[in-house]
């Protein structure tokens, strides 16, 4: 009689194990094959983490030595604040810093939401950035922690704080992932120095405002305003905490409570219909098979032929291409920060209202070299002098299509911003005057000077056109300003002869002046242009 044997029952469950740990060792394995890459990114990442180690403990040292003061608690709450909002633009601005950002990269796995949302929080801990928020928050809540049970609540409140900040820039980043690897994601990380520079600007400006006003003290009704917003909301409850308000300070952590919540429910919605929805840009528009006949839009509005097809491209570059996008933005942005941040600061005069034409009637300056290799097809089309004339006339009214109400819009800021409106026809001439100059010395140059700005490197100037570039800009800048001499000769006289109610003719004076400089400028180029076409197409091709 034989005996059956039967193999041992399998569990029911095995068990998957914890995503936690093998997330945390795939950022580590990133950060440690990143570094291997080369050694200039090695000595670049260990220099970075020692200058922020150190920036972060000098104002570990500033926040700990607040303790006591009367402002403590409004210095606390706006370190909280103001990590909150790094975190939160950030990821929109440095994409490529964190290659976890990228959750398409986990589409095909079998992952369940929940349990990836935990992992993708606890990796997104390792590194500088939660470092450097951590040094921070300690700071922020030691300043404000003056009993044992601010200290209590202190524990719960500085991780609540960085992970609140750091599941913001997940929801923020999972949120745009699409925007962030698409040409439009590059194009923020293109204007992302320009951002921090018009930052630093407002918090010079704030600073100055903030010893003029008698301290911090002016900051407190905004303090007040923060202690109830998450995550500085958690701060504001260790202060609670240490001034005896037991019952707003749990209130204040239940918000940052209620907040992280809420935060990672919609990093968990948006990371589900990233992984699960297609990507439009593989969906074929519903009207992608008919043929558009015209021009759509406001384009419609442009001349027809050469004219109207030369402006509409002109505007597409500024639009689509990153660089050209990014000098437009910078030059809008500056023209319009330079006279209102010294009207607000008491130093300003109407006639600072120019830098706005001065900054974008800089854009006609290298307008064949904005076309890179692209630049052939133009060559085609043109054989003539008339041909040139027509591109470069072309190009310069797509300029003047913004810059001309751009600048009535400065002018009209600043002469209010100051009170001057009395000066406002005068300046507002000065400054169409000198938009005319630059399109038409901008024009010459573009036919003399030609350089190429390379397209896949930081670079605006392509290697060994340093030179020619540097003759571009500043002759354009020096001979417009030469140009501009008869204007402002005009109006210095009808200032010394008390003609003051002649003054407003300087505004048609000014705009007649500058159509005829900027035509005669074009006039000037295109010959120059039409000539020297294989060579303005050799220069503006290299790099």
């Amino acid at each position: 009689m034989s005996t059956a044997h039967t193999a041992p029952a399998a569990p029911a469950s095995l068990g998957a194990p914890s995503l936690v740990p093998l997330f945390v060792r795939l950022k580590l394995s990133l950060l440690r094959n990143g570094l291997r890459q080369s050694g200039g990114r090695r000595a670049a990442y260990i220099t970075s983490v020692v200058l922020a180690l150190l920036f972060a403990a000098l104002q570990l040292l500033g926040l700990v030595a607040l303790r006591g003061d009367a402002h403590a608690g409004t210095v606390a709450v706006l370190v909280a604040a103001v990590l909150a909002l790094a975190w939160a633009v950030m990821p929109l601005f440095f994409p490529s810093g964190d290659e976890t950002l990228d959750a398409t990269r986990l589409v095909m796995l079998p992952l369940r939401p929940r349990p990836l949302i935990v992992a993708l929080l606890a990796a997104s801990l390792v590194g500088i950035g939660p470092l450097f928020t951590l040094c921070l928050t300690l700071g922020a809540a030691l300043a404000v922690a003056r009993s044992a049970a601010a200290a209590g609540v202190a524990v719960v409140a500085v991780p609540l704080t960085i992970l609140v900040c750091v599941a913001l820039a997940r929801t923020v980043a999972t949120a745009n992932t699409r925007l962030l690897t698409s040409r439009k994601g590059r194009d923020l990380a293109v204007l992302s120095g320009l951002v921090i520079a018009i930052g630093f600007q407002f918090v010079n400006f704030g600073v100055q405002k903030l010893g003029d006003s008698g301290g911090l003290s002016a900051l407190d009704p905004v303090a007040d305003v923060l202690r109830w917003l998450p995550p500085a909301a958690a701060i504001g409850a260790v202060e609670a905490a240490g001034d005896g308000a037991y019952g707003r300070a749990a209130a204040q952590l239940l918000l940052t409570a209620v907040a992280l919540a809420a935060l990672l429910y919609a990093w968990q919605r948006s990371l589900v219909r990233l992984m699960t929805s297609p990507d439009s840009s593989t969906l074929r528009p519903a009207d992608s098979a008919r043929e558009q006949t015209g021009r759509p839009g406001p384009a419609a509005l442009l001349p027809e032929g050469r004219t109207g097809t030369v402006m509409l491209r002109t505007l597409r570059y500024a639009w689509r291409d990153p660089k050209t996008k990014a000098a437009w933005i910078t030059s809008l942005a500056l023209g319009l920060i330079v006279p209102v941040v010294n009207a607000l600061q008491g130093n300003g005069t109407v006639y600072f209202a120019s830098f706005g034409a001065f900054m974008l009637g800089a854009q006609m300056s290298n307008q064949f070299g904005q076309d890179t290799s692209a630049f052939w097809m133009v060559v085609q089309t043109v054989s003539t002098s008339r041909d040139a004339l027509l591109e470069l006339r072309a190009r310069a009214l797509a300029i003047a299509l913004v810059t001309v109400p751009y600048t009535v819009l400065v002018a009209v800021v600043t002469a209010s911003l100051v009170g001057n409106w009395g000066a406002f026809p005068q300046a507002l001439g000065l400054s169409l005057g000198l938009l005319g100059a630059m399109l038409g010395t901008g024009a010459v140059a573009s036919a003399m000077f030609p350089y190429s700005i390379p397209q896949d490197s930081r670079k605006n100037v392509a290697p060994g056109q340093g030179g020619i570039a540097f003759l571009a800009i500043i002759g354009g800048m020096l001979t417009s300003a030469l140009l501009c001499a008869p204007l402002i000769a005009l109006t210095v006289w009808l200032h010394l002869s008390d003609r003051h109610g002649a003054l407003w003719l300087l505004l048609p004076v000014g705009a007649g002046y500058a159509v005829l400089v900027a035509h005669t400028g074009l006039r000037a180029a295109a010959p120059r242009a039409a000539r020297r076409l294989p060579e303005i197409l050799a220069a503006v091709s290299r790099g």
